[in-house]
């Protein structure tokens, strides 16, 4: 591959959750970005996450991208999370040769894209997408937290851990509740 390629990573976070949105990183890194600290988000712990991310972003030209709660309920997660991380390519300062995403699904109308089943743990400019999204979103559960306490967003991040399900029967659904989602739309049964 040519030394001037310049090759975006994509990933996305947040689609297993039942509160927030789904957050989406695109990722070009620029000549002199050390790879050793970058791996699969989830092998990271918290605080080291947020170092990298930080470090990533000053060393790369990156895009985010977000779908909101309201958008994965009109369009189903799939679809909001290709939007989110269509628009995270859009936001690339930077216009990329390549893009390099993670899973089996590209968003339409992206052009030069190979999709790569685990590419979160194999290629390290989408780990780097994957490691700016999940610090964004984490960081996003935990200023909502603050607004709506008892759900337990600054720990579970709004998956459907067990205190953000008791959290959810007791103090009922939020506008950031997935209501096509499992437990969230058990309750609207109700």
């Amino acid at each position: 591959m040519p030394l001037n390629r310049k090759v975006a990573g994509v990933d996305e976070v947040g689609r297993g959750c039942i509160a927030g949105p789904v957050v989406a990183a695109a990722v070009i890194f620029r000549k002199n970005i050390k790879l050793n600290p970058i791996k699969d988000s989830k092998k990271i712990s918290f605080k080291k996450r947020l170092e990298i991310s930080e470090y990533i972003k000053k060393n790369s030209f990156y895009g985010i991208g977000i779908a909101s709660v309201r958008e994965i309920f009109q369009l189903n997660i799939l679809k909001a999370s290709l939007l989110a991380m269509k628009r995270a390519i859009v936001k690339l300062s930077v216009k990329p040769n390549i893009v390099l995403i993670d899973g089996i699904f590209a968003p339409e109308g992206i052009k030069n894209f190979k999709t790569i089943v685990k590419g979160d743990e194999k290629i390290k400019v989408i780990s780097a997408a994957s490691i700016i999204a999940k610090s964004y979103r984490d960081l996003l559960m935990i200023r909502l937290s603050k607004k709506f306490s008892g759900y337990h967003w600054n720990k579970n991040f709004g998956y459907g851990t067990k205190q953000h399900l008791i959290g959810l029967k007791k103090r009922g659904i939020t506008p950031f509740h997935r209501k096509n989602f499992g437990p969230v739309y058990k309750m609207l049964l109700k």
